[in-house]
């Protein structure tokens, strides 16, 4: 009684002071830090790994993740290095920030094994360098079923799967995997239930018609605990939704390995696909593409197929460069190696190349403040910092 006494009056004590505008003690309203303010430039280090896939910003508590390759990295807004998710032999990609669960998700390959996966790192337990994506239980893995069907698809009948390489007429839509993914809103809105979008990679192939669209699921990653494993290269699991809530296609011709880069912009509501630039002398063989957020998915065919199909179609948005014979529009852009929206008009782009040190080859990669200004052929300008007032 004494004690339930004591909360009592301490609770009618605090609404006294708060009616009386004095100040309360910090217990009753804990203070919570102000997010850091991005630099001009964050350095993900030089590592003996494969190159810059992509990056993740965790604004709130001031981490940048940085894929290359075979190795996760995690460094504060200094550049400092945090920590590292090793043991990777798979294709780890493109990466983002989910702000709802605090983990970052990312797309994991294993061709050989016909085995593609989003692989999800509880940041916060990235907290030293070198810890083992398989045993140290920081990266479970989903599996994408939606992507294997596609991928393995023996599309010219001959009854043998062709495997990985695109000198074939196998591969549905040219898929090769996954690269891109980021979270947004569904195609067409500004808001709402954040889903993670998932776009193919698509072997370059001059050759044939059916190879000329972006594809991209969206999944409802709330339910996904249930379907959660570790990580097991030795023996890939399946465990994953048997497809996804929603398949888009956009049309703008082939491209070489598919979307590398993808991202949501809050700021614009579009979303942003950055390929490596295709090789069909029929198309501009832009490197970056825009999603009209504005527009919802229209249902019509898809172009190209040896079969009549139909799907939900995207639409691009009709800003930039415009090729007429082929309807499409885009830039000549970097954003292969990182592209990251701050929401606000403003853009991490992706830097990446070699070094040698003492011999031995690096690959060092960083994230590059931009602003969006929509200009031809490159809608990205460098911010650079203010003139010094003397």
């Amino acid at each position: 009684m004494r004690t339930h006494l004591r909360a009592l009056l301490t609770t009618v004590a605090i609404l006294a002071l708060s009616a009386a505008g004095a100040a309360v003690p910090a217990a009753a309203h804990p203070a919570q830090r102000p997010a850091p303010q991005p630099p001009l430039v964050v350095d993900g280090g030089a590592w003996q790994a494969g190159h810059l896939q992509g990056m993740a910003l965790d604004r709130r508590k001031g981490f940048m993740y940085f894929s290359f390759t075979n190795l996760l990295v995690k460094t504060d807004l200094s550049g400092r290095p945090i920590g590292s998710v090793t043991g990777l032999t798979g294709h780890l990609g493109d990466l983002d920030f989910n702000e709802k669960d605090g983990r970052v998700y990312g797309s994991l390959e294993y061709n050989a094994a016909n085995a593609f996966y989003i692989a999800i790192v509880d940041g916060d337990r990235v907290d030293r360098m070198n810890m083992d994506a398989q045993t140290t239980g920081v990266m479970t893995t989903v599996h994408l079923k939606e992507v294997v069907r596609d991928y393995s698809a023996d599309m010219n009948g001959d009854g043998v799967f062709d495997g990985d390489t695109g000198e074939t007429l196998d591969h549905r839509y040219g898929c090769s995997g996954i690269d891109g993914v980021a979270f947004g809103p569904a195609f067409g809105k500004r808001s709402g239930q954040q889903l993670l979008t998932v776009a193919y990679g698509v072997y370059r192939h001059a050759g044939r018609a059916d190879n000329d669209h972006q594809v991209l699921l969206q999944y409802d990653v709330r339910r996904w605990k249930k379907y959660e494993r570790p990580l097991s290269e030795s023996a890939p699991h399946t465990s994953g939704p048997r497809s996804p809530d929603g398949k888009y296609f956009l049309y703008t011709g082939n491209t070489t390995y598919g979307v590398q880069n993808l991202e949501y912009d809050g700021h614009s509501g579009n979303w942003l696909l950055a390929t490596y630039r295709g090789t069909k002398p029929a198309f501009p063989n832009y490197s970056l593409f825009v999603v009209d957020g504005d527009k919802r998915p229209v249902w019509g065919e898809v172009r190209g197929q040896a079969r009549k199909e139909y799907g939900r179609l995207l639409s691009l948005l009709p800003q930039g460069l415009h090729h007429e014979p082929s309807g499409t529009y885009g830039w000549q852009s970097p954003g292969q190696y990182g592209l990251l929206s701050l929401d606000d008009g403003r853009f991490y782009l992706g830097e990446a190349g070699k070094i040698s040190d003492g011999g031995v080859v690096k690959e060092w990669g960083k994230a590059v403040m931009h602003r969006w200004t929509g200009a031809t052929p490159t809608p990205f300008a460098k911010v650079v910092p203010p003139a010094r007032q003397e």
